[in-house]
């Protein structure tokens, strides 16, 4: 279950956007561990969006998951990674007041590794996107 910085809390106060980092793989192939993330507090959110929420039964966690629909209690949600786990099919419904968030944009680090001219270009050409809603995956997701 992806982890998020504490940066992600004290930014909050301040601006409507944050940043956080991801750990863990439950979002993967839509964010990978490591990814950098910027977060717009507040903001309304539709099945299908990535949000930062706090964990129903340990608050001072927060978690990264795509929405999949609402339901009575809240919304339901799911990680893109079927395998990992860690999302509504393990807690049921977060109650709106725990999405904090909505993932507008990610940033993938360079590795060290990655020192041939191809693996820099590739990594150049990929490593900051937007994070966009998947209608697509929203409809999969409920299938699961």
């Amino acid at each position: 279950m992806p982890e998020l910085s504490q940066e992600t809390e004290r930014g909050r106060a301040v601006l409507p956007f944050g940043a956080a980092e991801v750990t863990g793989p439950s979002m993967v192939p839509t964010l990978q561990h490591g990814d950098r993330l910027v977060v717009q507090y507040g903001a309304r959110v539709r099945p299908g969006d990535v949000v930062v929420l706090r964990h129903p039964f340990q608050q001072d966690l927060l978690v990264v998951k795509r929405i999949a629909e609402r339901r009575e209690g809240g919304w339901w949600v799911l990680g893109d990674n079927a395998y990992a786990g860690g999302d509504s099919t393990d807690y049921g419904t977060v109650p709106e007041d725990l999405v904090l968030g909505k993932v507008r944009f990610r940033y993938r680090p360079h590795l060290p590794g990655q020192r041939s001219p191809f693996a820099v270009v590739r990594w150049a050409l990929g490593a900051a996107r937007p994070v966009l809603s998947d209608r697509s995956a929203s409809r999969r997701l409920r299938a699961r």
